[in-house]
């Protein structure tokens, strides 16, 4: 049984323990006491190092921790333990004492996060009635999953100010040991038997939970509330506190300082020019998107004039380029079948595409028609009879495919089209 130094004192970190026994040649030790906080509770573990040589991972193994080493350890513990460690192989017990050193920067960052979790879930619950269904602990920020399935705006900013007073009021947060059967006022209750952990905080939150926590709430930190989404029938909140929430401040306000230079105004200017901005971009892609179709439709007609009709009637226009979407030829696609007796096709060689469109009075069913052309060259496409599109393997099947279609004089008879340059 490994004694859990922290659930005590989550600020220890330095402390000495006998080795009791190791597995996988020293690379996985366990200690008759150790500082060490293994995933829990979905608290990422500690990291640090056991006789100087780091601890990757620590793991939970109910009565006991494992330590997961990313070097054995026998070559490297204090003096007069050597001969321990080589004589615990044989008998599958080191009798040695090393000392082990809790990274603190990891330590403190996973308090006050998880302190600053607590007294979120205490705010949600008591002044919005949301109960906390789920927590995460990230590697950059934290998320909340509360019972509710929206929070507005002024909601959130309303949680996030509560949280900061509660903050600065620096209630005390304290360690305490109950038996689940007479532990009363826990925020959510407990399944286990026996003795429970309670974390409290004063006239705020009492919690069972394993976890290291600050002294105060002074010590959480300021907390940031960023992205809020609905996940299922709940909201997810991404939260962060202390120094992460500082950090992630300072990234927020450099990044909105060089948005602000590069438009030539202040922070406090940037919503209200890069909104403005938003809508006359939207205005001029509105016009852009008219003159298209209007230069579109002209070209169309000036194109389909050129055309002289084919035996059956129809004129035809082939269209190529040499690489892009065919789907940019859509607009003048439309706007020359909707002359009379037109059909058009728009190729594009890379990668290799092709789309149809014919008029209502052509007799030609485009997606009949370009159907039956992709399945005799393993291509894949199709639509209705007025619009068609699809993709070939390559550049020889895509000319197969245009000769199917009538657009090649030498594969059907009908007059020769000119070929256009891509259309801008």
């Amino acid at each position: 049984m490994t004694v859990r130094l922290y659930y005590d004192d989550a600020y220890r970190t330095r402390f000495e323990a006998r080795v009791v026994a190791r597995e996988d040649g020293g690379r996985r030790l366990y200690l008759d006491q150790s500082a060490f906080y293994p995933t829990s509770g979905g608290q990422p573990h500690d990291l640090g190092t056991l006789a100087g040589v780091a601890v990757t991972d620590v793991v939970d193994e109910g009565e006991r921790v494992a330590h997961v080493m990313a070097a054995p350890v026998a070559g490297d513990v204090d003096e007069g333990v050597i001969e321990g460690v080589i004589e615990g192989v044989i008998e599958g017990v080191i009798e040695g004492v090393i000392e082990g050193v809790v990274d603190w920067a990891r330590r403190w960052d996973h308090m006050q996060q998880h302190t600053g979790q607590h007294l979120l879930s205490a705010v949600c619950a008591d002044h919005f009635g949301w109960e906390t269904l789920s927590v995460h602990f990230g590697a950059e920020a934290s998320t909340l999953d509360v019972a509710t399935e929206a929070v507005a705006p002024a909601a959130l900013a309303e949680l996030e100010r509560l949280a900061n007073a509660a903050v600065t009021g620096n209630r005390p947060v304290t360690i305490g040991f109950e038996d689940a059967a007479a532990a009363t006022g826990l925020r959510k209750a407990s399944d286990r038997a026996g003795t429970l952990r309670v974390v409290t905080i004063e006239g705020m939150d009492r919690s069972a939970c394993g976890g290291t926590h600050v002294r105060a709430t002074g010590e959480i930190g300021p907390i940031l509330l960023r992205r809020v989404e609905r996940v299922r029938q709940a909201t997810r909140i991404e939260f962060l506190c202390g120094t992460r929430a500082i950090a992630r401040a300072r990234a927020d306000h450099d990044a909105l300082a060089r948005m602000a230079s590069g438009l030539s105004c202040s922070i406090d200017e940037l919503a209200t020019i890069v909104t403005a901005q938003g809508e006359q971009l939207r205005l001029l892609q509105n016009e852009r998107k008219r003159l298209d179709d209007e230069l579109g439709a002209w070209r169309a007609r000036d194109r389909h004039a050129a055309a002289a009709p084919g035996a059956d009637g129809n004129r035809r226009h082939l269209q190529r380029q040499a690489q892009g979407k065919v789907d940019a030829s859509r607009a003048f696609a439309l706007a020359f079948a909707a002359l009379p007796r037109a059909v058009v096709a728009a190729a594009v060689t890379t990668p290799p595409a092709i789309l149809v469109a014919a008029s209502d009075d052509s007799g030609v069913d485009a997606g009949q028609a370009l159907k039956a052309a992709l399945a005799a060259v393993g291509g894949r496409g199709g639509g209705s009879a007025r619009l068609a599109q699809g993709t070939v393997p390559d550049a020889t099947a895509l000319e197969r495919v245009i000769a199917a279609l009538g657009f090649l004089p030498e594969a059907t008879g009908t007059p020769s089209v000119a070929e256009t340059p891509r259309e801008s």
